[in-house]
């Protein structure tokens, strides 16, 4: 899988209200250990970040996060800026997020900064 298939993947992540279906996207893409860092939360694993997604949808559920750039890699890092959108279709936060890719093109770590 390539690095862009794989931001694609977690950016589906974020969408899918199917648990089951949520954690078979995140275990394609995301390092059994790899981990998530935004300015809300630091988790240890994928389980946890398909949970914390669980729990933001439930939170928020007219609201999407749609990725809104192609990544820019290099090396074993890319990043991609997003959105969550409300209802209508506004931006109510954007953000960038970094990634870390293990040899197999998995994410070992996922830093995020909300920008707007």
């Amino acid at each position: 899988m390539s690095r862009a298939e794989a931001v694609a993947a977690y950016g589906q992540a974020w969408r899918e209200r199917d648990e089951t279906a949520r954690l078979a996207l995140l275990q394609q893409v995301w390092a059994d250990d790899g981990i998530y860092c935004d300015p809300q939360v630091l988790l240890p694993d994928r389980a946890a970040l398909a949970r914390h997604i669980g729990s933001f949808q439930t939170s928020a559920p007219d609201w999407d996060i749609v990725i809104t750039s192609e990544p820019l890699e290099h090396h074993d890092a890319a990043h991609f800026r997003w959105s969550i959108r409300d209802g209508s279709g506004a931006d109510v936060v954007t953000g960038l997020d970094v990634a870390v890719f293990d040899e197999r093109g998995r994410i070992t770590r996922l830093t995020g900064f909300f920008t707007g």
